[in-house]
């Protein structure tokens, strides 16, 4: 019996020690009450980059004066490669590898590296000659393909797709679900492609609030954020597989002891 009880009573402190120890690694932001958040004071608008998709409508109180800015598919193809009549959709416009677009009337206009309202402001003093001095059109521009990547120990791994065109961190790993216990809030890994296409790694630590005033709180599109497990995940799978040995040889054992006492009193 004393066999069998001192594995037992060393399994169960090693999980006790490593409960003790994750959850003095669990919460997010210790130390906010002793840091100056002032650098943190911006608001964030996303930058336009290659690859990037997007939606630009112009208005005018002459709807046909619009119309020749506004790029539209009057007719769709179907599944057999036909073409079907439809009611219009707005198409998107891909911003190339140098940076532009190929706008209607206009023709190619470089828009990486502008906000949105920096690209409706151009877009605007562009087509003012084209219409007629009493008009003052408007110009509306979204990023249709803002999106950010969740992957590793989070709740629900996903690609989320930002409507709003800003979103935190915290923002973007609560949409997951948060992190697992598991989750490793010391080292987030953050993976962001510039605008020439080089990716670039950059480690956080959510434990430690400064993060809120570094140029990683607000993600851009297409970052991906991966969460590694930490050490009390990789020392529970080893340890599981070990008492699953460790206890299947002692019911062996203890089976093959009880047979033989059997076998010995006849």
């Amino acid at each position: 019996m004393k066999k069998i009880l001192l594995p037992l009573i060393a399994l169960t402190m090693i999980l006790f020690m490593n409960s003790c120890q994750t959850s003095k690694q669990v919460p997010y932001m210790q130390n906010i009450d002793t840091i100056s958040l002032a650098q943190s004071r911006m608001l964030f608008d996303a930058k336009i980059m290659p690859k990037d998709q997007l939606r630009i409508t112009v208005h005018c109180s002459d709807a046909a004066a619009a119309a020749p800015f506004n790029l539209t598919i009057s007719r769709n193809v179907g599944s057999d490669g036909s073409l079907t009549n439809g009611t219009g959709s707005l198409q998107t416009y891909l911003v190339e590898n140098d940076g532009t677009i190929n706008f209607p009337v206009l023709g190619r206009l470089h828009v990486e590296g502008l906000t949105k309202g920096e690209c409706e402001r151009m877009i605007e003093q562009k087509i003012a000659p084209y219409l007629a001095k009493t008009e003052k059109p408007v110009v509306k521009v979204m990023l249709a393909s803002y999106r950010v990547t969740l992957m590793g120990d989070v709740s629900s791994p996903r690609v989320v797709n930002v409507g709003t065109e800003k979103m935190s961190i915290l923002e973007a790993i609560a949409s997951a679900g948060d992190l697992t216990i598991y989750g490793q809030r010391q080292n987030v890994l953050l993976i962001r492609e510039d605008k020439n296409g080089e990716k670039h790694a950059h480690r956080i630590d959510l434990t430690d609030a400064n993060f809120i005033n570094s140029p990683y709180y607000y993600l851009q599109q297409n970052d991906i954020i991966y969460v590694q497990p930490n050490a009390t995940k990789a020392k529970n799978s080893a340890l599981g597989q070990s008492t699953s040995i460790w206890f299947s040889f002692i019911s062996i054992s203890t089976s093959v002891a009880s047979l033989l006492v059997n076998i010995l009193r006849d």
